[in-house]
């Protein structure tokens, strides 16, 4: 996948903040796993009492990219594209060892389904306005964005915590 990370792909999109949101959660997505793996390596424990997706390093990445592939299947249900054909992610028990590979195949299936949704189609509809809130497609893709950020800035504050050197 040579040129995977660059910003001049994607110039095929009719709209450029959903190129954007798709390179951005291209980027940091890949960000939040080297620092995963900086956290796994350190042996960082995660807090108690933060649920099934907090019971350890490997159920954290499980769930940060768990939720990058719903993020898009919940798009594309939305704007009635087709299912995007992203694999559930790997199991927690294997996450670690099967993590790089499951996530260029994520990011490979992030970078379709949008190409053709224009700017118009990502405002909202009446419908989709749920309790008070428009349910806006950048919205999401921007919600999609700041996962793995908040999840790096966690991991980083833990290991800061935790490392002598951190």
């Amino acid at each position: 996948m040579a040129g995977a990370n660059s910003k001049d792909e994607l110039h095929t999109y009719a709209s450029r903040a959903a190129r954007a949101l798709v390179l951005l959660h291209e980027e940091h997505l890949r960000r939040c796993l080297t620092v995963w793996q900086q956290a796994k390596a350190a042996g960082v424990t995660l807090p108690e009492a933060g649920g099934p997706d907090y019971a350890s390093l490997d159920a954290l990445l499980h769930h940060i990219l768990r939720s990058a592939r719903l993020y898009m299947v919940r798009i594309c249900q939305h704007l009635d594209l087709p299912d995007p054909e992203i694999a559930p992610p790997p199991d927690p028990e294997r996450i670690e060892s099967e993590a790089e590979p499951y996530l260029a195949h994520l990011l490979e299936r992030w970078r379709l389904p949008l190409a053709p949704v224009t700017d118009e189609q990502m405002e909202p509809a009446e419908e989709l306005y749920q309790a008070g809130m428009p349910y806006w497609i950048d919205a999401m893709l921007e919600h999609a964005v700041m996962h793995p950020i908040r999840h790096e800035f966690q991991l980083r504050e833990l290991m800061a915590r935790q490392t002598p050197n951190g």
